[in-house]
């Protein structure tokens, strides 16, 4: 464990100390090595399940996927951040890499804590370098607006989870996620233990979002930089489905008969934010609603807490990190050319960028969940294990899916099909960083069809 914490925490002081030419090659060198590092926590070889086992932090089948993609984002979002820094004195660009570093390091320990309290703790604190992030780098005036949001969305969320925990630090008397599952199963019928179920899983469906408090993910993103949108979509919401598939084993038997209501708004979401896609104007903000979409069919994986549910769950998490990260990067580089994110002013780019327009099919293709790719693998368990606990949820969840096709295909024709619009006169050339950010991105997504089990959690 301390071999990736050590290294992270000194990016720190490696980027105060370094001169400003090599500051981005140098911070960029040092997080990529730390991210190779971390993909030796994929061959996870004790029976037990636990790997990397200390007092505080452990690594499993669940975590380690998350872990690792979280140690992958931290040199592409230095990657896709270059350009647009450039502009700033020396010390805001260190400050931001400080900022990036800090909220790896706080994830790692959010991910690999064997405690709840630490967990919560961690999940707490991963919000005050987002919210500097957004609220200092982010395009638009809204800026301090959407912080706003962020910030009382999840606080208010997550305050009742406190309560919660403590809570259950009396009953059981720990709060380790290696004893808990041994601990005496608590009989509860009563009012108040339904609101304590409430209170447990409310701070992770704010977080995922769910739909109906969804609203503060939007605006974020729209308003954020580009790595505060690359690590809101990629890792943060992952937090949300992590927390829940940790903590629901201790909740039972309460699940059975509470999740209903959740599982319904989970799945309405899934078409009622498509929807909203298909008829969406501004380009980041419609990667930001399928996000909500994607996230609504983890929730009901979750809930239904079954095998298949889980394993699709975590697929479709690690999927969907990948592949909207991109999409966002994607966006990027049409905002800093077209300085605009409004699809209709820049549309016809593959005449213009024609190598750039194949990125943009790969992972539109992704994004609608194409065949061989690990977001069908998940989107496929998912309904699989929902229609097992109802058909009826096939009407909902068929639905979503062609509702995502359908506005996929929309987001590639509107941004590179059709005539180049003529107030478009003179576009820089797309960069080799910027093929490289994208072939990072997409190149762990059609490997992980090779290897799906790096991504299965524990049912394998």
């Amino acid at each position: 464990m301390l071999m990736i914490l050590i290294p992270t925490l000194m990016l720190i002081p490696t980027a105060w100390l370094t001169k400003p030419t090599w500051l981005w090659p140098t911070t960029l060198t040092h997080s990529f090595c730390i991210s190779l590092v971390s993909l030796s926590w994929l061959k996870n070889i004790s029976e037990t399940g636990w790997s990397s086992l200390n007092s505080w932090m452990a690594t499993d089948p669940l975590s380690t996927p998350l872990l690792v993609l979280t140690c992958w984002l931290l040199p592409l979002m230095i990657l896709a951040s270059q350009n647009h820094t450039t502009s700033e004195p020396v010390n805001r660009q260190r400050m931001y890499i400080t900022l990036l570093t800090l909220l790896q390091f706080f994830l790692i320990l959010a991910f690999s804590a064997t405690e709840l309290i630490m967990f919560y703790v961690m999940f707490e604190a991963t919000l005050i370098p987002t919210l500097i992030i957004i609220t200092r780098w982010g395009n638009q005036t809204e800026r301090l607006n959407a912080g706003t949001y962020f910030l009382f969305y999840t606080l208010a969320g997550s305050l009742p989870l406190l309560v919660a925990l403590l809570l259950l630090q009396n009953t059981t008397g720990t709060l380790s996620l290696l004893t808990l599952h041994y601990a005496n199963p608590m009989h509860m019928m009563s009012h108040a233990d339904k609101l304590w179920w409430v209170g447990c899983l409310l701070a992770f469906l704010v977080k995922m979002p769910l739909y109906g408090v969804h609203l503060w993910l939007p605006k974020a993103h729209v308003e954020a930089p580009i790595a505060g949108s690359m690590i809101l979509a990629a890792v943060l919401l992952k937090l949300g489905g992590y927390g829940m598939i940790r903590v629901m084993p201790t909740l039972e038997p309460l699940t059975k008969e509470l999740s209903y209501p959740f599982i319904i708004f989970a799945l309405w979401g899934v078409i009622m934010t498509g929807s909203i896609c298909l008829r969406q104007t501004d380009l980041k903000s419609l990667i930001a609603y399928s996000s909500v979409s994607h996230m609504g069919l983890v929730a009901g994986g979750i809930l239904i807490q079954s095998p298949w549910g889980l394993t699709g769950a975590l697929t479709l998490m690690i999927a969907h990190g990948l592949t909207s990260s991109a999409l966002f990067c994607l966006a990027n580089t049409n905002y800093e050319r077209t300085h605009s994110r409004t699809m209709v002013l820049a549309r016809g780019l593959q005449m213009a960028l024609p190598l750039m327009a194949t990125w943009w099919f790969i992972a539109s293709l992704a994004n609608l969940a194409l065949p061989p790719l690990p977001n069908l693998m998940g989107e496929l368990m998912i309904i699989t294990s929902l229609f097992n606990w109802s058909w009826w949820t096939l009407a909902l969840t068929g639905a979503g899916t062609l509702i995502t096709a359908a506005y996929s295909l929309y987001m590639f024709l509107m941004t590179q099909r059709g005539p180049l619009p003529t107030h478009v006169m003179a576009l820089n050339p797309s960069h080799t960083r910027e093929h490289l950010l994208i072939a990072l991105h997409l190149t762990p997504l059609v490997l992980l069809m090779l290897k799906p089990e790096l991504i299965w959690g524990w049912t394998a």
